[in-house]
């Protein structure tokens, strides 16, 4: 199965300790860059989620956020009573200064930072055994959305290919064409120069020499091995798009090969048409994990 770098998904939470919402999608990126957003009281939490995504992704600019509108976990407040007996006493002495007849209340020392303080009590083991089967449920829809777009793409991919191999049917098929033409050619150019005092074993020599230079047998026979190769790796489930990169490359050299040999429009034709389908190849291939 073919995955793409490109996925998305959304999953609302709901248990009796938390409700929210996890957002999982990732871009194209050559490397594995993971960026995760958690809530504050969560942050503690982040290099298990970090894992999580790192055991599972191998390539892409990975974005997770997590969303909670609530979070329902004992709570532990505490008073500085320094603080409030030092408050209280500047709050009198502006009262009394500016002959507020008001009394204080409570209401105006809690409105001074650090007075008061609270914190919830996040026990990181029994609230990650609650995170972790929502991430993976995320994570599911996301790498089917994955697999939807990557199917898509090899499926785009494998008709590209199968241009190429029509454009090197064509090739194989004017290979002993190309023969005859350059033996024809180069026969008619030594009539030209020499009339009819050609030296055929000379003419034999001089073919078997253009011949070596310009034979393309070595090149097809090479090309179809790659797309060979190419079929097969496509098929495999682990990550792919680097090798089948590679394998363009090498099925580009071996065309630029036979379009630099060739003297006949036919393959000059098939030449072209397999230079665009690897091109359309390689920039699917960007999107391929």
């Amino acid at each position: 199965m073919t995955r793409s770098m490109t996925g998305f998904a959304h999953r609302e939470l709901h248990s009796s300790v938390f409700q929210g919402s996890m957002i999982l999608k990732s871009y194209n990126n050559r490397y594995l860059d993971l960026s995760i957003a958690l809530p504050a009281q969560l942050s503690a939490l982040e290099p298990r989620f970090r894992e999580f995504l790192q055991a599972h992704i191998v390539h892409g600019k990975v974005e997770l956020s997590l969303h909670l509108r609530e979070l329902d976990l004992p709570v532990r407040a505490s008073a500085d009573l320094g603080a409030a007996k030092e408050v209280a006493k500047v709050l009198n002495e502006i009262r009394d200064a500016c002959g507020i007849a008001a009394p204080l209340s409570l209401k105006d020392l809690l409105s001074f930072d650090g007075v008061v303080a609270y914190e919830r009590d996040l026990d990181e083991e029994e609230l990650w055994k609650l995170l972790e089967p929502e991430l993976s449920a995320c994570f599911a829809a996301y790498d089917e959305s994955r697999l939807r777009e990557g199917e898509a793409t090899r499926a785009d991919i494998e008709g590209q290919l199968a241009r190429i191999e029509t454009g090197l049917a064509v090739v194989e098929s004017k290979v002993g064409e190309i023969e005859s033409t350059l033996k024809t050619q180069l026969l008619a150019r030594f009539k030209e120069i020499m009339g009819d005092a050609v030296d055929e074993n000379r003419v034999l020599a001089e073919v078997a020499a253009l011949l070596m230079k310009y034979t393309v047998n070595e090149e097809v026979t090479r090309l179809k091995s790659h797309i060979s190769t190419f079929h097969r790796t496509i098929e495999k489930e682990e990550a792919i798009g680097k090798k089948l990169d590679f394998l363009c490359q090498e099925m580009g050299r071996e065309v630029n090969t036979i379009g630099s040999k060739n003297i006949l429009i036919p393959v000059a034709e098939a030449v072209v048409e397999m230079k665009d389908s690897l091109e359309n190849i390689r920039e699917q291939l960007r999107n391929i994990e």
